[in-house]
């Protein structure tokens, strides 16, 4: 039995919307640990407020477009 369009359409929806918020943590992650972005020795360095901006900066955008996405 075949799935109705719309139910599809919503599936691959949430599907993508979870694959891009894991891309982005992951990313974020990757960038903080191997890179030692996340860290602060002492006192926070510049390299390590730009991630951190850089990494809020990006989320509001996700979250943007997530929500524009989610409007019918």
């Amino acid at each position: 039995m075949p799935m109705e369009d719309e139910t599809r359409a919503f599936f691959i929806r949430i599907a993508n919307s979870v694959a891009l918020l894991v891309l982005w943590m992951l990313f974020g992650i990757f960038a903080g640990i191997y890179f030692k972005l996340a860290f602060f020795e002492g006192w926070p360095a510049l390299k390590n407020i730009i991630f951190y901006i850089f990494f809020l900066v990006s989320l509001y955008f996700i979250l943007r477009h997530l929500k524009n996405k989610w409007n019918f």
